[in-house]
């Protein structure tokens, strides 16, 4: 896996520390934005001697420019049993690879990456704070992409979401999706005043290996145990189009909040996700 993954919030980033993104704050420093009169900015370093020097109010005028300012990128990562679904690709491998693509492309620039890691509770051991250290951020990807899911729950991921409350944040949500109604709409809900990026781990081999006809053994991988399926056309047609109506209300849900949902299947293709994110 290699390239950058680009990306830009929705919105204007907003604090202090210096970065790539426009910033909703103006000063003395940054991309030239306007010029206002020196009582809404009074600078005397950034007085535009030419535009006083026209102003026919004598008044003196200043220059304004806009902050450019540094956001945090973060990956919550969902650890239950599904997820540990092996078909075309491991499914954690390849979140492995997406969260090194972020921790690279979001420090690189001077943005912070954090990731937290859920089951029913927040993974601690497999969890970091935002950090702009980049060894930091790759090793905390690697364990991403070597964690064994086994969790009954993805529950921990509404903690998560309280745990980065505050100030908003881009935040891209990784999941096979395949939670309680309930458990969706409360993440959803608790993730709401950040820029949210539902990342959809899937594998081509869910659609591929179903046959029209014969005797499937399926294994509930939440626990529910192992039972075989007489599979035939109309069984398999129906399994579809519930699976297709399932990713329908996710995305209906989703695109509430301004973004459509990433399907990260079978290889990770950064230019495919900075496509994304720069056309959502």
């Amino acid at each position: 896996m290699s390239g950058d993954i680009l990306y830009l919030p929705r919105w204007r980033a907003r604090g202090s520390a210096v970065g790539a993104h426009r910033g909703r704050d103006a000063g003395g420093l940054g991309t030239f934005k306007d010029q206002v009169p020196f009582w809404r900015l009074p600078d005397a370093r950034r007085i535009d001697v030419r535009a006083s020097l026209r102003d026919p109010f004598e008044g003196i005028v200043v220059r304004r420019f806009e902050s450019r300012t540094a956001l945090e990128v973060w990956a919550l990562v969902d650890l239950s049993a599904s997820m540990r679904f092996r078909g075309e690709a491991d499914r954690m491998v390849l979140v492995g690879d997406l969260c090194a693509g972020l921790a690279a492309s979001a420090t690189r620039i001077g943005d912070r990456f954090g990731l937290l890691a859920c089951d029913a509770d927040i993974r601690e051991d497999l969890s970091l704070p935002a950090t702009r250290r980049r060894n930091e951020a790759r090793a905390a990807a690697a364990r991403i992409a070597s964690a064994e899911p086994a969790g009954r729950s993805a529950a921990g991921l509404i903690a998560a979401a309280r745990r980065i409350a505050g100030r908003p944040k881009l935040v891209f949500l990784v999941s096979d999706f395949r939670w309680p109604e309930a458990l969706l709409d409360a993440v959803l809900a608790a993730l709401a005043f950040h820029d949210v990026v539902p990342v959809v781990v899937a594998d081509s081999a869910e659609e591929a290996g179903l046959p029209s006809w014969g005797l499937l053994e399926i294994e509930d991988l939440e626990g529910a145990g192992r039972r075989a399926v007489l599979m035939r056309p109309a069984l398999r047609r129906r399994w579809l189009e519930r699976e297709a109506q399932r990713l329908a209300r996710l995305g209906r849900l989703v695109r509430r909040q301004g973004r459509a949902p990433f399907r990260l299947a079978d290889r990770f293709d950064p230019e495919a996700l900075s496509r994304h994110l720069l056309g959502s």
